[in-house]
């Protein structure tokens, strides 16, 4: 543990070195949850080093970054290369088997809403790619669900300031209403589809 302890330690000096590229290269590498790297990039903001919006940006551009690179996988290595490599990047089986199961279940719109959902956030980009979602649609629904998460974790960064590693303890009371909406937007894509495609039925 020392020494993963001492290697992520490193990787925080490297961040801090690096200002705003290092929170969006930090997003890229997904070696640290991403909640943890825009915590530390607010408590960055709090010290005065970088901008909050600045922060921001920059995390919102790694964050999308990041699935795209995931996307990409699934595209074009399909499933058994991230069974057999996604561990590298925090991406297991039950999150791959979870995200295919909601996205054959919900589609496309899936994409924006199950960012906010443990287990299927990271793992979501797997069947676009495998899908071969149009990746436009795909980066603008990433894009759109990533601000508010940087946003949120950022501001929880700054508020904490030098406490900023107990990010977990404090993010739960406002991860629970922003789960709750994006649960409540998967049932209403869900209600649109469902009323489209009968609507198409009775045409046919």
């Amino acid at each position: 543990m020392g020494i993963i302890t001492d290697i992520i330690n490193q990787l925080f000096q490297w961040i801090q070195g690096l200002g705003y590229f290092g929170i969006m290269f930090g997003l890229m590498l997904e070696v640290i949850p991403s909640e943890i790297v825009l915590a530390y990039g607010g408590y960055l903001v709090s010290t005065g080093q970088i901008s909050f919006w600045g922060a921001v940006l920059f995390g919102t551009i790694g964050g999308v970054i990041a699935q795209i690179f995931v996307y990409w996988i699934g595209r074009y290595g399909g499933r058994p290369i991230l069974e057999k490599y996604g561990k590298y990047i925090f991406i297991h089986k039950k999150q791959i088997d979870a995200s295919e199961a909601w996205f054959e279940k919900y589609g496309t719109g899936v994409i924006f809403t199950a960012r906010f959902i443990p287990i299927v956030r990271h793992a979501i980009s797997i069947p676009a790619g495998i899908t071969r979602m149009n990746l436009g649609k795909f980066t603008l629904l990433t894009t759109l669900a990533v601000i508010p998460w940087s946003i949120l974790f950022v501001y929880l960064g700054k508020y904490l300031g030098n406490n900023w590693e107990n990010i977990d303890e404090v993010a739960g009371p406002y991860i629970t209403p922003i789960l709750l909406v994006a649960l409540a937007l998967l049932i209403v894509y869900f209600l649109v589809k469902w009323v489209k495609s009968n609507k198409r039925g009775i045409k046919s």
